[in-house]
This record gives structure tokens, C-alpha cells and sequence, in this order.
């Protein structure tokens, strides 16, 4: 995970996928729930999938997502995956 980018701070700039593969990480092997961490790990690769990229990886052709919106992206297929 990457520093806390002072510079960037409240921009909506910053890409928040390292931090949400980190909790995917705490899950499955702080709290032995290998089956969210997969939830997590593949709402990730869904929302990139789906075109959602903050500035720093976002592919030619495509728009740049804020923050917010890649990160609501994740927690809307997780609470979709597991409810």
C-alpha cells in the first residue's frame, strides 16, 4: 500500500484499490474467511473490468473514475455478491 499522498488529499484522485485488496487480505488470513476475501478480491476485478480506474490506471479510451466512485463500485458487488 502506498503513502498517505498529502498532495492529493480530498482531490478524489487516489486509487483506493491497494487498500481494498488489503482488507481482502485481513480476511483471509486475520480472520480465516478465505470466502469474503474471494468476494472481495473478484468485486475488484469486476469493477476494473467494468471501466472503473482512478487517472493512474485508467486504459486509452477510457474515462477516469474518482475515488469514491471506483470505491462504491467495490462495495456495491460485494453487498450484491453476499446478501
Amino acid at each position: 500500500v502506498g503513502g498517505s499522498a498529502p498532495d492529493i488529499a480530498g482531490k478524489g484522485i487516489a486509487n483506493p484499490i491497494a487498500q481494498i485488496l488489503c482488507l481482502g487480505l485481513m480476511f483471509e488470513y486475520s480472520f480465516s474467511r478465505a470466502d469474503l476475501a474471494l468476494v472481495i478480491f473478484k468485486a475488484v476485478e469486476q469493477a476494473l473490468n467494468d471501466g472503473f480506474r482512478t487517472q493512474d490506471v485508467v486504459a486509452p479510451g477510457m474515462s477516469c473514475k474518482t475515488t469514491a466512485e471506483v470505491g462504491n463500485k467495490v462495495c456495491e458487488y460485494v453487498l450484491n455478491w453476499t446478501n
